[in-house]
This record gives C-alpha cells, sequence and structure tokens, in this order.
C-alpha cells in the first residue's frame, strides 16, 4: 500500500510541476488585460470667441457637435492601440483641418491679400521637441508639416516659401491655394473691410469665427504628454501677421513631467503672456491644472483685454478648459473613457 501511495504522490507532484512549468511563463508573458492599460486621455479645441445659442441653428450645432466627436475619437484610438501621443494629436487635428467648418486648413480665413496664410505647431513632451511652420498657402494639412520639422529637421520653425521646399523634399503634396476657398470665409473677409472702411462692425459679422484655431492635447500610454495646435490666423490679417500658434510656449507646449496645453483666442496676448509655458510652470510649482489655467486665462489674459482658452491636461491626464469667452467649441475623453462635447459656457 505504501508503494501505491508513494507512486501516486509522485505523479500528483509531476503534474503539478509541469502544469507551473507550462503556464508561470504564459502567465508572466501574457499582455495585461483591457482594464489594466496604462490610462489614456484626449482634449480638443476648435476656438473660442463669443458663441451663442441665441446666434447658432439647431443644423450647424449639430454639425459642429459632430465633426468634434469625430476628431476626439479619433484621436482616443490611437492612444487606446498604444499610438503616440504625436500621432494621436495628428489624427484629431486632421480631420478638424479638413473641414471647412473651423479655420484650420479647408476652413482657414482669408488675409487682407485674399491669401490663406496658415500656422500650427507640434510638441512632444517626453523629449521637449517640437516641430512648427507659419504663413504656409499650400499646405493641405499644416500639422503635418509641423511633424515633419520636428522629425526630419533640426529647426523648430520654418516659415513661408522656405517651409514649402522643406515639404517638397519631404515628399509632402502641395495644394493649389484654390483648395482652401470657401465662400462663407470669403464673406467674412469682404464685411471686415467693409467695416473698416465705414468705421462700423460688419452687418454679416459671423463672431464663432474670429477665434477659431484647433488643437488637441493627449495623454498617451506611455505617459507621455503631446499637444499640436492648427490655424489660419485672424480675418483680414496684414503684413506677414503671425499669432500665437506655431510659437512654442505661446500658443502650444507640452512637457510631461507638467502639462501640455493648446491656446485659441487673441494671439498677441498670448505670445506676451507665454501663456502655455507659463501654466506648466504653475503646474511645477504644485498648482492643480484647473487651478494653473484658470488664473493664466481668467486673472492674467482677461485683465489685459485678451480674449480666448486653452484645453490642458496634467500627466495623470487631468483635464482643463477655460475660457473667458461666451463659449469655446472643445471636446474630451478622460481617463474613464467618459465623453464630453461642448461649444457654450456650460
Amino acid at each position: 500500500m505504501q508503494c501505491v501511495f508513494k507512486q501516486e504522490s509522485e505523479m500528483r507532484f509531476r503534474k503539478e510541476f509541469y502544469f507551473l512549468l507550462i503556464t508561470v511563463p504564459l502567465l508572466l508573458t501574457a499582455p495585461a488585460p483591457a482594464s489594466e492599460k496604462p490610462p489614456v486621455a484626449i482634449a480638443i479645441h476648435a476656438g473660442a470667441g463669443t458663441i451663442k445659442r441665441d446666434d447658432m441653428s439647431a443644423e450647424r450645432e449639430a454639425e459642429i457637435r459632430a465633426k468634434l466627436e469625430q476628431a476626439v475619437r479619433a484621436g482616443h484610438a490611437v492612444l487606446v492601440s498604444g499610438g503616440t501621443g504625436t500621432s494621436a494629436v495628428i489624427a484629431a487635428i486632421n480631420i478638424m483641418e479638413d473641414s471647412p467648418l473651423f479655420n484650420a486648413g479647408k476652413g482657414a480665413v482669408f488675409s487682407s491679400a485674399g491669401q490663406n496664410e496658415l500656422d500650427a505647431s507640434i510638441m512632444d513632451g517626453a523629449t521637449l521637441n517640437a516641430g512648427a511652420v507659419a504663413s504656409v498657402r499650400r499646405i493641405r494639412n499644416p500639422i503635418n508639416l509641423a511633424l515633419k520639422v520636428m522629425t526630419e529637421s533640426r529647426h523648430v520653425l520654418l516659415m513661408g516659401d522656405g517651409a514649402e521646399q522643406f515639404a517638397v523634399e519631404q515628399g509632402i503634396e502641395l495644394v493649389d491655394p484654390s483648395y482652401f476657398h470657401t465662400d462663407h470665409r470669403w464673406q467674412q473677409l469682404q464685411d471686415k473691410k467693409a467695416a473698416e472702411t465705414t468705421m462700423t462692425s460688419p452687418k454679416n459679422e459671423d463672431k464663432q469665427s474670429w477665434y477659431s484655431t484647433v488643437g488637441t492635447v493627449v495623454l498617451d500610454q506611455a505617459g507621455n504628454l503631446a499637444a499640436g495646435t492648427s490655424t489660419g490666423g485672424l480675418t483680414n490679417k496684414r503684413w506677414g501677421r503671425v499669432g500665437d500658434t506655431p510659437i512654442i510656449g505661446a500658443g502650444n507646449y507640452a512637457n510631461s513631467e507638467t502639462c501640455a496645453v493648446s491656446a485659441t483666442g487673441t494671439g498677441e496676448y498670448f505670445i506676451r503672456y507665454v501663456v502655455a509655458y507659463s501654466i506648466c510652470e504653475r503646474v511645477r510649482a504644485g498648482q492643480s491644472i484647473s487651478e494653473a489655467a484658470g488664473a493664466l486665462i481668467h486673472d492674467v489674459l482677461l485683465p489685459a483685454g485678451g480674449d480666448g482658452g486653452v484645453i490642458a491636461m496634467d500627466s495623470k491626464g487631468n483635464i482643463a478648459t477655460p475660457h473667458n469667452t461666451a463659449g469655446m467649441y472643445r471636446a474630451s475623453i478622460n481617463t474613464d473613457g467618459e465623453l464630453f462635447v461642448g461649444i457654450y459656457s456650460e
């Protein structure tokens, strides 16, 4: 009996040993369940300004909300699949640049000379590497060229004809300037010029458009932050005016240790007060992302006469979207996967 018992014990031991030998390595190398993946988050904006319910039709509001949701979901899909923060920024901003609804890419406003002059920038919070372009006229998606400046050159900011020459060398297809023409933006230019001549307000003024820059901030699975911003600038701008969008630290900034910021508004003020960088330095000093972003927008810019807002995100994916205007086109998906789409100061 002892011999039989001993043999059975040895057999059980062998089975348990081989089971552990096979399963333990599998457990160690198996991918983590979806619920255990590192948190990701994304926030986007498509401009701030005098955006009121009474000034917008239900159809237009639905169209804008749908495009915001499409853009934020596109960026989020990149993040949940393990893509980099800069890739998610590109995915979201491309959708907004390709839409005539917003003042970036296809929907860019006209300068005084009747041209579309586009600016964009992108920043990788992990490396503090950045790329930007200003006053380009034939780049369908300026944010893509900004990325090339960041990854394929030793520079940060390229402008005008030189930026477009670089685009050709990098294989980025140019479009005819007529691609950016929309009747809506052209009429805005005519109204603005007429108003300056008569010293009155434009009779067909569309205040929803004046600050409609687009931007994105993200936290990726690697724990890195990234930010991108793209715009057509100001209607009727002259003398080669460039705003805050392509200025790293003013209209765009990302540092994975502190925060990521994309701005929209009267760019001259965002440049003077180095808004995006200042928000992140306040976070470094111990303020929450909401406190830091809110302070710059409401306590610094507003008293100085600067209108606009920002989307900001800290290293844990907390999101702030302060604006001192009546509204701001914005959307986000937080670390819990909750979608938010907003237009007014809700």
